[in-house]
């Protein structure tokens, strides 16, 4: 069983060396305890999540661990499924009556909480935790902060996006991994030449095209572009700078740097990936989740050490940093504002003593992710695998020192933008709109 992006943010899996691990949630809600799924005020601090293996056994056993040494204080918990869970804490929240401790992927979803006044504002507490808040990867507090302020605590799981490449075929033809935007487009002719397709993608499924641009906005203008657009900053889509990266990506396109018939293939079948492991294609941008399914299904792609990869590389010219990165930078636990004192300090309490505790640490390294914490590098170097190991290193790396984790566009903004956001990147790929008409189309839904 192979994980895909949206089993992975379905599940917020584990990817990297047990996506085979990530397996479909049972038929939910479950309960533990006596809550049924009523709200926090005067019921005793609660806690709602995803259900899916191995994340809900974690999740479970850090609430165990939490009430065993709590007998006054007790966290009850209910589990979903991922779409009973949207439905279910939608409504919840809407009406005052969400869980104590609010689990979710941050970005526009959070935000929507925060303009309803609906969770707690953390920066007076982060502050008071100060060795908390220094245990966390930096960047991963993006997606919890909105106008400045930190309404989540970022936990779990990092998952960059990383472009892999094919070592076999590098070699083939006498090629050097890119160090540039430049190399890059450099590299299609003649991969083309040798009738190796340059990128491998499965356009047809949207958000696999979204990577790319959301990888030139940051390397050509920084984070501040795609800020402005989660801000609601009129016309922000029209930046020069957004102008630029989806004049390059139409570059690219135009030169045949992706796969024939691109967008009919689907990311959800891992025909993608298939292409890159079997020479088809010499590179492919993708979530660190796809490690898992090339390993399984690659034959010794992975194992025999023939699989490269690299955060990606510097627009020549560009105001980005080379360091950060875009995906998803961990998951997000925020507390109700609706509930009472008592419970809003059992579930501080919890996010500080049982979320990112050794145990929590262990567990997420053993199901083969890379924890949200410094300070972790000599746990991921003990993997038995060496080829795993040097993986969950680069993922360490990556996330721990990016100067900003740029949240997953299709995630960061609100439901009513990330369809029109899908459907416009579609036809960018397609060649059957403009970048102008791109960023028109855009700029008429910032902010809905």
């Amino acid at each position: 069983m192979t994980t895909s992006r949206r089993t992975f943010l379905r599940l917020t899996g584990a990817g990297a060396v047990a996506a085979g691990l990530a397996a479909c949630g049972t038929s939910g809600p479950q309960s533990s305890g006596s809550s049924t799924g009523g709200g926090s005020t005067g019921s005793g601090a609660t806690y709602w999540f995803l259900t899916g293996q191995p994340q809900q056994g974690i999740r479970a056993a850090q609430i165990k661990r939490f009430n065993d040494a709590n007998s006054g204080t007790q966290i009850k918990t209910n589990e979903f499924q991922n779409d009973a869970f949207k439905q279910k804490i939608k409504t919840a929240i809407g009406a005052g009556q969400g869980p104590t401790l609010i689990w979710g992927w941050g970005g526009g979803g959070l935000k929507s909480y925060v303009d309803a006044n609906q969770v707690e504002d953390l920066t007076s507490w982060f502050g008071q935790n100060a060795e908390l808040k220094n245990r966390i990867f930096p960047a991963a507090f993006g997606a919890a902060t909105v106008g400045g302020k930190i309404y989540a605590m970022p936990v779990e799981t990092t998952t960059p996006i990383v472009l892999f490449y094919n070592k076999l075929v590098f070699e083939q033809v006498g090629a050097e991994p890119p160090k540039s935007w430049g190399d890059i487009l450099d590299l299609v002719p003649k991969f083309n030449e040798a009738k190796i397709a340059p990128f491998s993608l499965g356009g047809q499924s949207r958000w696999t095209n979204m990577m790319w641009l959301e990888f030139l906005y940051d390397r050509i203008g920084g984070s501040e572009v795609f800020q402005n657009i989660f801000d609601g900053k009129a016309n922000a889509w029209s930046d020069p700078s957004s102008l630029k990266a989806l004049e390059e990506m139409q570059k690219l396109i135009k030169a045949n740097g992706f796969i024939k018939g691109f967008s009919s293939i689907t990311a959800d079948s891992n025909a993608d990936q298939a292409l890159l492991y079997t020479g088809k294609a010499a590179m492919m941008l993708h979530g660190a989740w796809t490690y898992g399914g090339m390993k399984a299904d690659g034959g010794d792609f992975v194992t025999g050490g023939h699989l490269g990869y690299m955060n990606f590389p510097p627009v020549d010219g560009g105001k980005g940093d080379p360091t950060s990165t875009v995906g998803n930078p961990g998951q997000y636990l925020s507390i109700s504002s609706k509930a009472s004192d008592a419970d809003k300090e059992v579930a501080k309490k919890f996010l500080a003593n049982n979320t990112l505790d050794s145990a929590s640490v262990d567990a997420w390294i053993a199901s083969g992710s890379v924890p949200v914490v410094k300070g972790t590098e000599s746990k991921l170097a003990a993997v038995p695998d060496k080829n795993d190991a040097e993986w969950l290193k680069f993922v360490y790396d990556t996330s721990s020192t990016a100067k900003t984790f740029g949240q997953s566009w299709d995630q960061a903004l609100s439901p009513t933008q990330a369809e029109a956001l899908l459907d416009n990147i579609a036809k960018l790929f397609q060649l059957s709109i403009s970048p102008q008409q791109f960023a028109d189309s855009m700029n008429a839904v910032i902010g809905k």
